[in-house]
């Protein structure tokens, strides 16, 4: 490797942000705590936590709204637990539910070092249709009754927000400069059912990555639009163009 590509290591005392199985035990833990204050009066007097003391599942807890924390966290746990599942023996890294000043957090960062890097929202709109207005480049929510209205905050937007963040803030997961923005990047807006998208939307708005036909929506940069069920296909498929 030549000095210009040469990649510094991290200190040895270096540590990352909680991710894949402790990650995943403290979003258990988290769903359960939730679960119970919900019905104990004054809860939320617990404090808000951090990833360093040991009720490091409040902060992922405290880092969602009260209404839809456990919601979240359910869905964050299936999904982490079907991409571990998936994919460990290929080295992925999920780091869930971090926290970006006062932004929604990113509910996923996933890493496979040194090949791609994917950025994921998980986001439900209820009963609805998601539609993409092309003329002004925003997200659209259509309700029953076929009423119309603009999706805010935008989701894609919040995703072009993640990677300059990331590239901001690499040094949390111990990049380099050049890893952070040369590596291979996807931003997902994963739809949870009975969320959906509209399947009106021109032709040339998708794209083929492996087997797969995927609507691609752009605002700040490019996003992949998926259901919820086809997670762990899209991931194994966007990886195998870098393997």
């Amino acid at each position: 490797m030549s000095p210009m590509t040469t990649v510094k290591d991290p200190a040895t005392d270096f540590q990352l942000p909680p991710h894949n199985e402790a990650a995943l035990e403290w979003i258990r833990e988290a769903i359960d705590h939730e679960s119970a204050l919900a019905l104990v009066t004054g809860g939320v007097a617990l404090g808000t936590g951090s990833f360093i003391n040991p009720f490091g599942w409040l902060a992922f807890a405290l880092a969602y709204k009260p209404l839809v924390r456990v919601q979240k966290l359910v869905r964050l746990e299936k999904i982490i637990t079907l991409l571990l599942q998936e994919f460990n023996s290929f080295g992925i890294q999920v780091f869930p539910v971090l926290k970006i000043q006062d932004k929604n957090p990113v509910d996923l960062f996933i890493r496979f070092p040194g090949k791609t890097h994917l950025f994921i929202s998980i986001r439900s709109k209820g009963d609805s249709l998601i539609v993409y207005n092309e003329a002004k480049e925003v997200l659209q929510v259509r309700r029953k009754k076929n009423r119309l209205g603009t999706w805010e905050p935008c989701p894609l937007v919040e995703l072009g927000d993640y990677k300059s963040w990331l590239d901001k803030n690499r040094a949390i997961f111990g990049m380099s400069s050049r890893e952070a923005q040369k590596t291979p990047t996807a931003r997902v807006l994963v739809l949870w059912p009975p969320t959906k998208a509209s399947p009106n939307h021109n032709e040339h708005l998708y794209t083929e990555i492996g087997n797969m036909k995927v609507l691609v929506l752009k605002r700040k940069g490019s996003a992949f639009v998926i259901p919820e069920e086809e997670v762990t296909e899209f991931v194994r498929n966007w990886l195998g163009k870098y393997e």
